[in-house]
């Protein structure tokens, strides 16, 4: 557990907002530089800033450690009970919002957001910093919608197993404020997103469902993911005609000068090669976008780590196979859990009673459903010591109650709230 800790620890720190978006902007005078290109910024020109998702206030922070007095003003919006207290970050102010579905903090917190862009001028400049969350903290209803029905919604899709992509397909559809809205309300002022990425590939009309870039999403219909996942019938007769309506689609923004992806699952995963590395791993990064269900997944983790510890095998040992990505659960329990807990618990089944091998499932924002945990570290001997406790593996999966499965084994890792968010990492360690 310690050493897979400490990789992880090391993981989450290459992909830090505050540094990542304090190292990324840089005021000249008269002109904002993002990244390698620059922007005039005139002096009568208002900067606002806004931060949106789970890293909102590290990006806050990094923002005004860059461009300080320059900035006018702006709204950081996080995930409520994140663990960090601020309520303000220099002219910033901190609100929080509902996740992962949308409430009453949600939706005034969009009130906010669209009341602070309101009549911005051509040469205005606002800074948005986006990242995993956001389309659940955030939110401001569809003319004809409630927020209640949006929740409902959210809740039959992830209850359904809609990964990251069918999930913001159908509500960015159902917002004010995402699919590329935001940044029309923002026009005819100028819009720059720095962005930590939660979603692998980085398609950034499905990061915190592209609020400002444009909805250009080809493959996946709304009206046809609902379907598809069996619970079209479940959503409202109102939603279901803003999504038949919303597939004739918007005109896309103009006013967006730069998108830039700042971290994602990949950057994390290339840190945890050099952390294992430094503690005398050989340590080979499998793949940074593995999806699926999340005990299959498990399964196949156990299969490949296995065989890495067969003599002759491919790597030279100690090994430390490293991977990153997002899975999903099929919710047909009533237990805590979460993707990683879930992949934890059944990999612990995969490889109980094999020495000399740990497997870990964890997610880089450090909150892994429901659970308050960032996932586990399971061992050969995991599912013994929850049996003694009086916890089945099978039982546990069954009812999805997979974080009491490892607090009562051990292999429960709680971190507290990281303060990003790049997806997931797995690991198997072969001393």
């Amino acid at each position: 557990m310690a050493e897979a800790s400490v990789i992880f620890r090391t993981a989450v720190r290459a992909a830090d907002p505050e540094v990542l978006v304090r190292n990324t902007i840089h005021l000249h005078g008269s002109s904002l530089t993002i990244g390698a290109r620059s922007h005039p910024l005139p002096s009568d020109a208002r900067l606002l800033v806004i931060g949106i998702g789970k890293a909102a206030v590290r990006m806050g922070r990094g923002a005004m450690a860059a461009l300080g007095a320059r900035v006018d003003g702006g709204l950081l919006v996080t995930k409520r009970g994140s663990d960090d207290p601020v309520e303000r970050v220099g002219k910033l102010e901190v609100v929080r919002g509902g996740h992962p579905i949308p409430d009453a903090t949600s939706e005034a917190a969009g009130v906010r957001i669209l009341r602070l862009v309101r009549d911005l001028q051509p040469r205005d400049l606002v800074l948005m910093l986006i990242s995993g969350g956001a389309s659940a903290v955030v939110e401001a209803p569809a003319a004809g919608l409630s927020l209640r029905e949006i929740a409902a919604a959210t809740e039959v899709l992830l209850r359904a197993g809609a990964d990251i992509r069918m999930l913001n397909a159908v509500r960015r559809r159902l917002s004010r404020i995402k699919g590329g809205r935001l940044a029309r309300e923002i026009a005819p002022a100028r819009v720059a997103n720095l962005i930590i990425s939660d979603v692998l590939g980085n398609p950034l009309p499905i990061i915190a469902s592209g609020p400002t870039v444009a909805d250009e999403q080809p493959g996946l219909d709304p009206v046809e993911v609902a379907a598809s996942l069996g619970v079209w019938g479940e959503l409202s007769a109102e939603l279901r005609a803003v999504l038949v309506a919303a597939r004739a689609g918007d005109q896309p923004p103009r006013n967006v000068l730069d998108s830039l992806v700042l971290a994602d699952a990949a950057t994390a995963a290339r840190a945890a090669a050099v952390a294992a590395g430094h503690l005398g791993y050989t340590a080979p990064v499998l793949a940074t976008d593995f999806t699926g269900e999340a005990r299959e997944l498990a399964r196949f983790w156990a299969a490949v780590a296995r065989h890495a510890r067969q003599p002759g095998g491919p790597f030279r040992s100690p090994v430390c196979l490293i991977g990153a990505g997002e899975t999903t659960v099929t919710v047909r329990g009533r237990g805590i859990g979460g993707r990683n807990t879930e992949m934890a618990v059944a990999a612990a089944a995969a490889i109980e009673g094999v020495e000399g091998l740990a497997i870990a499932s964890l997610a880089t924002d450090g909150d892994d459903g429901l659970t308050d945990a960032a996932g586990g570290v399971v061992v050969g001997s995991t599912v013994a010591r929850a049996r003694a406790a009086g916890i089945d593996p099978a039982a546990a999966l069954d009812e999805n109650d997979t974080a009491r499965f490892l607090a009562a084994s051990g292999g429960l890792l709680v971190t507290g709230a990281t303060g990003t968010n790049v997806n997931d990492l797995y690991l198997a360690l072969l001393p």
